[in-house]
């Protein structure tokens, strides 16, 4: 994850290919990176199929932009996220876009708006074409935000009901798995670190994720159970892990190493 949370983000969102019930996930996770300067969602608000929306909009203050169907099996609102993106970015307003889509047809623009510098963060399902998730500087799963969401409401029925019976501290729920830490992913991370590792194999773990973000930037530890990248190491026999004190206001460094 970037640090800098002070980035101008536009977050634009295709209300044809996204689900509107954890809305407040998505934008909690956007908040993350940075601040949104924009918000706006596009489709043909005229048809039945995006009712759902229209109850969330007010509470989070995002702007509808009505685009209608001109013709059958054309997705005009793609069109219409497009030219307001381009629109955006020659405003010189923000630093980075939130693309909100499940949908291939925006991997161009992923691609153009880095090309122009800005930071492009995708938020889409796991059927999301590879070509979109790539272009991306990081992409993230909805699911993830989804099963999240849902862990944290049980965690916070059961905190209530032994509230009950004493004063029980709350506990942060656990990330639930979408992918499996396989092979593929052990490769990954041993060739990350071998990579950016010092003479004596030793690498940053900050520096570790900035990298496995470059290589694969649908990369998230939470696909694979884990809230941080640290804990899905460790989960792993084949890394070592040192943690050292860097002697200033930042506390504690975290580094690894290929066994």
């Amino acid at each position: 994850m970037d640090s800098n949370t002070e980035l101008r983000l536009a977050v634009l969102i295709d209300a044809d290919n996204i689900p509107h019930s954890n809305i407040k996930a998505m934008l909690e996770e956007i908040a993350k990176y940075g601040n949104p300067t924009f918000k706006r969602i596009y489709g043909d608000w005229t048809k039945p199929h995006l009712t759902g929306w229209k109850t969330v909009l007010l509470e989070n203050a995002i702007n509808p932009v009505q685009q209608y169907s001109y013709t059958v099996g054309k997705n005009a609102t793609d069109s219409a996220m497009i030219i307001d993106a381009m629109d955006i970015l020659y405003t010189g307003r923000v630093d980075g876009f939130c693309l909100v889509s499940s949908d291939s047809d925006f991997t161009r623009l992923a691609t153009r708006l880095r090309e122009a510098g800005m930071r492009v963060f995708g938020l889409g399902e796991m059927k999301t074409p590879t070509a979109f998730r790539a272009a991306c500087d990081k992409f993230i799963y909805l699911e993830i935000l989804r099963q999240n969401q849902e862990a944290e409401a049980e965690t916070e029925t059961e905190t209530e009901t032994a509230a009950a019976k004493s004063n029980t501290r709350k506990t942060k729920p656990k990330a639930k798995a979408i992918n499996k830490a396989g092979r593929e992913v052990i490769k990954l991370l041993s060739s990350s670190i071998n990579d950016i590792a010092d003479e004596d194999g030793w690498a940053y773990l900050g520096e570790l994720g900035n990298l496995l973000l470059k290589k694969q930037p649908d990369f998230d530890a939470r696909n694979y159970g884990f809230n941080k990248l640290v804990q899905l190491i460790k989960s792993i026999d084949r890394f070592e892990i040192d943690i050292r004190d860097s002697g200033k206001k930042m506390g504690k460094l975290v580094y690894v190493k290929v066994k």
